[in-house]
This record gives structure tokens, sequence and C-alpha cells, in this order.
């Protein structure tokens, strides 16, 4: 059967899923666990993936990366506020 030329293309856009990113957060940057719930929603995006529904998979990783990025930069703030607080000297002993 050939398949309908009036459908959308939206299924020939290849889905990423972040995993490689969330487990990075995972690993090295999990504030408040979002590293966590990102692969979770990772591994979802890439079961829906190889299942064919591409929109519920767009959808999961659509999350996966709002959890990456929230993650990030929440992790990075963080790092340089201690980097900051340490070149203050607010860590040394008296």
């Amino acid at each position: 059967m050939a398949k309908d030329s009036s459908s959308t293309s939206s299924d020939n856009i290849p889905v990423r899923d972040y995993l490689v990113w969330s487990l990075f957060n995972l690993s090295y940057m999990n504030f408040f666990c979002l590293g966590l719930v990102a692969v979770l929603f990772s591994v979802k995006s890439r079961d829906r993936k190889m299942d064919g529904d591409f929109d519920q998979a767009r959808t999961y990783a659509r999350k996966a990366r709002i959890l990456n990025i929230v993650a990030s930069v929440l992790s990075s703030l963080v790092f340089i506020a201690f980097i900051a607080m340490a070149g203050a000297g607010m860590f040394q002993t008296k």
C-alpha cells in the first residue's frame, strides 16, 4: 500500500530524546532530582519513538528537554555561587 501523500510530514522529522543530557544531569547535576525525572521522560520518549507514536514521543522529549534546561541552569547557578563565596573567603577558618 502506498502512503497517503496528504499526511503530515512531521513523522519524517526525527525525535530527539535527550537521553545523554538527562544521564549527565542525573550523574553530575542532580538538582532536586530533576535529572532522574528527565531520564524517565527521555526513556518514555525513546519507547514511544520505537512504537511509532511520534506525537507522544515529542511530548515526552519536550518535557525532558525542559527539565534538563532547568536542572542545568540551577546547578550552574549553585556552582557559580559556591565559587564566588569561596573567592570571597567565606569558607576560611579563623
